[in-house]
C-alpha cells in the first residue's frame, strides 16, 4: 500500500512531492501523458521568481522533477482513468492496475479547449495545433493564426514571430485580456497583426490547413484567412472526468478545495490549476502544491494514531469558495 499517491507531473504536483519526499513519505506520482504537463508547451516563462532572464517551461519541469526525486519520489508513466474514494484506503484504477493508497493529491491541471468548428478535428496535426512551442518550426516564413485574448495566447503568437513571416491574433473583442506588458509587446511586433471582434467558425482546407473562415461578431459579415497554421488558445478545461462524482467539483469542474488543498474527501487534496479556475499560472501552482503537500503530512500523521472513520467524522475543511464557471 502506498502512503500517498499525487496524480498528475506539473508544477503543483512537483511541489507537493517535494514536501512529501522531505516528510519522507516517498510519494509516487502517476505522471499522466504529458510529463511535466501543460508548462512544457510554453517556451519562454518570464514571470516566475528567481529566473530573471526566463525560462524554458520544459527546462523548469526538468529541475522540478529532479528536486522531487531527490528527495525520494518516485514517477509511474501511467494514468488514472477512475478512483474509489468511498471507501478507505483508498483506490485508484490505473492503466497498469488498481493502486491502493492512504492519501491522495490530485494534481492533474488543464487541457486546452477546442473551437468546436468544423474542420477543425479532421486538421489536428495538419495545420491546427494547441503548442506553437511543439510545432511553431514547422512554420517557418509561412503565415499562421493564433485565436485566443489571454496570456497564452499573446505568448505563443510573439514566440511564432520567430519562425514564421505573419502571425494573424484573432479575438471575439476589441482589446485583449493578457496582461499589459505582453500586450505591449506582441502589439509592437510588426509580424503580428490583430484581427478584432472576430471568431473562427471552419477550419478550412484539403489535406493541409489552408485558412480559416471568420465571422466579425458585431456585422456578422464573413471572410477567408489564408493561413498555412491555425494555434488554439481559447481557454482550458479541468482535467477532472476520471473522477465521476467521487469528490465535489465546481460548476466549471473544477475541483473544490480549501486554501490547504483539502477536498469535500478527507485524505484527498487538490493542487494547481485542477482546483483553480482562474489564476493558472506556475506561482500559484507552485504555492498550493506545497499546501497540499503540508496538509497532507499532517493527516497521515493523523491517521497513524487514529482511524479514518473517526477522523472522517470530525473532518470540517475550511470555507470553500466555489469558482466562477469556465469561459
Amino acid at each position: 500500500m502506498e502512503k500517498l499517491v499525487i496524480i498528475g507531473s506539473g508544477p503543483s504536483a512537483y511541489t507537493a512531492a517535494i514536501y512529501a519526499g522531505r516528510a519522507l513519505l516517498s510519494p509516487l506520482l502517476i505522471a499522466g501523458n504529458l510529463l511535466g504537463g501543460q508548462v512544457t508547451m510554453t517556451a519562454d516563462i518570464e514571470n516566475y521568481p528567481g529566473f530573471p532572464q526566463g525560462i524554458g517551461g520544459t527546462q523548469l519541469m526538468q529541475l522540478m522533477l529532479e528536486q522531487a526525486e531527490r528527495f525520494g519520489a518516485r514517477v509511474q508513466m501511467d494514468e488514472v482513468d477512475s478512483v474509489d474514494f468511498r471507501r478507505h484506503p483508498f483506490i485508484l484504477n490505473a492503466s497498469s492496475g488498481p493502486i491502493e493508497t492512504q492519501a491522495v493529491i490530485i494534481a492533474t491541471g488543464t487541457t486546452p479547449r477546442r473551437l468546436g468548428v468544423p474542420g477543425e478535428q479532421e486538421f489536428v496535426g495538419r495545420g491546427v495545433s494547441f503548442c506553437a512551442t511543439c510545432d511553431g518550426f514547422f512554420y517557418r516564413d509561412k503565415t499562421v493564426m493564433v485565436v485566443g485574448g489571454g496570456n497564452a495566447a499573446v505568448v505563443e503568437a510573439d514566440y511564432l514571430t520567430r519562425f514564421a513571416g505573419e502571425v494573424y491574433l484573432v479575438h471575439r473583442r476589441e482589446q485583449l485580456r493578457a496582461e499589459p506588458i505582453m500586450q505591449q509587446r506582441v502589439l509592437a511586433n510588426p509580424k503580428v497583426k490583430p484581427i478584432w471582434n472576430s471568431v473562427v467558425t471552419e477550419v478550412v482546407g484539403q489535406d493541409a490547413v489552408t485558412g480559416a473562415r471568420l465571422r466579425n461578431v458585431r456585422t456578422d459579415e464573413e471572410t477567408v484567412q489564408p493561413v498555412a497554421g491555425i494555434f488554439v488558445y481559447i481557454g482550458t478545461d479541468a482535467n477532472t472526468g476520471f473522477l465521476q462524482g467521487q469528490v465535489k467539483l465546481d460548476r466549471g469542474g473544477y475541483i473544490t478545495a480549501d486554501r490547504h488543498g483539502r477536498t469535500s474527501v478527507p485524505g484527498v487534496f487538490a493542487a494547481g490549476d485542477v482546483q483553480d479556475p482562474l489564476m493558472h499560472q506556475v506561482a500559484t501552482a507552485v504555492g498550493s502544491g506545497a499546501a497540499a503537500g503540508m496538509e497532507v503530512e499532517r493527516f497521515l500523521a493523523e491517521l497513524s494514531v487514529r482511524s479514518y472513520e473517526e477522523i472522517a467524522r470530525e473532518s470540517r475543511p475550511g470555507p470553500v469558495e466555489p469558482g466562477a464557471p469556465v469561459g
